[in-house]
């Protein structure tokens, strides 16, 4: 099979870019999904960085400058004074092919270009330190982001222990680096070899038929703001055959809490077990509680009797207004897929779950975890 030309490639990046299908790109392009996919994979999922000449090297222009000069039987000191350049330089570009006799600029060039591309071993491959405590956040299903972070802040006057969130990536996606094990992607949230193209969206949500909704409009200023602790997002998660799991979220903390239903996603279901975890939450931390207008939650009148919470509910497809609580599902899923039976969970490996989330840093808290930010929101108004 022949490779991909350079027109090939504009159009595979261009295409996936765009969010279309592997097997569209193969099809247009008249070529097997499995070489393409090859490519794509090969690159990590992304279109590679074009490559820049640096202004400190020769360029073409100025090399095409040289070969005239020495043809004419200019010292290299004049030839480097009329391009502006030390005359050491132009003295070892020459040097290096050729000498004055043999030197053309073209060639000269292309084999500055081949130098170039000498492969530089990758920063988690040099340092083993480093790489060890990167696979160990990684086992411990830290995003490279966290990770990037926590290192920063553990190590500040180290720079060798420190090391970006991309270069992480690229060490688990782009073949060849070889810098971390590749099988420690299915430590990554997504679980996937590769990126996927930034035009994949999702889906909406459906919504069920309630009476005396309290919408979210009528929901306190402190909530909106997360000005005070106590306002709770909730949902439901679901697995095969249907099975569910209720998830709470704190807005000030991000504080995550599961909740097994042993007797199905009925209302009535939904609502005892949803009590029953409320209650044994702080008087203070029990503010409100916003959902969307699922029919699990008909019966939200009795839990704001049983409970004290007032709950809220969200504008018909507007997920967007309950954004803490979707962020925290998509991370769920990692733990729990859409293909698990949820109803084989026990409510101790779900706590072990939401521990393992609560534990790990995040950027909106200011890379506390949303444990500590929890216990010093207890703290302050305790």
């Amino acid at each position: 099979m022949a490779r991909f030309s350079e027109a090939d490639k504009a159009v595979i990046w261009e295409m996936r870019e765009a969010g279309v299908p592997v097997k569209r790109i193969a099809k247009h392009l008249g070529r097997q999904n499995s070489s393409l996919r090859k490519f794509i994979a090969d690159a990590g999922g992304r279109r590679p960085s074009p490559r820049e000449r640096s202004r400190l090297r020769l360029s073409l222009a100025e090399r095409e400058e040289i070969s005239p000069g020495l043809a004419a039987g200019w010292s290299l000191r004049a030839i480097a004074a009329g391009l502006g350049r030390s005359p050491s330089t132009v003295c070892r570009e020459v040097n290096a092919n050729g000498g004055p006799a043999g030197y053309r600029a073209l060639r000269a060039d292309r084999a500055a270009q081949r130098r170039a591309l000498r492969p530089r071993p990758a920063k988690l491959a040099r340092c083993r330190r480093l790489r060890r405590v990167v696979e160990r956040k990684l086992e411990a299903t830290w995003s490279p982001e966290q990770i990037a972070a926590w290192l920063a802040s553990e190590y500040p006057e180290d720079p060798e222990m420190q090391v970006s969130h991309e270069t992480i990536y690229q060490s688990l996606f782009v073949q060849g680096r070889g810098a971390l094990r590749r099988e420690l992607h299915i430590c990554l949230r997504s679980g996937r070899a590769m990126r996927r193209a930034k035009a994949y969206t999702k889906g909406g949500v459906g919504q069920g038929q309630l009476r005396d909704m309290v919408m979210i409009s009528e929901r306190p200023a402190e909530a909106a703001d997360r000005a005070v602790p106590g306002h709770w997002e909730g949902d439901l998660i679901f697995g095969k055959k249907m099975t569910a799991i209720a998830t709470l979220v704190e807005r000030r903390s991000r504080y995550v809490i599961l909740c097994k239903l042993p007797n199905g996603h009925s209302a009535e279901a939904v609502r005892a077990a949803l009590a029953k975890r409320i209650v044994s939450l702080p008087a203070h931390l029990r503010r409100s509680l916003t959902w969307d207008q699922g029919k699990e939650m008909a019966q939200h009148a009795q839990l704001t009797v049983d409970t004290g919470v007032q709950v809220y509910f969200c504008d018909p497809k507007s997920p967007w207004q309950r954004g803490t609580n979707e962020n925290t599902n998509g991370l769920l899923r990692q733990f729990l897929p859409k293909t698990s039976d949820l109803s084989q969970a026990s409510q101790q490996q779900l706590n072990a779950i939401a521990r393992k989330l609560n534990g790990r840093p995040r950027q909106t808290l200011g890379w506390m975890t949303p444990s500590q930010a929890f216990a010093k929101d207890v703290a302050m108004t305790g």
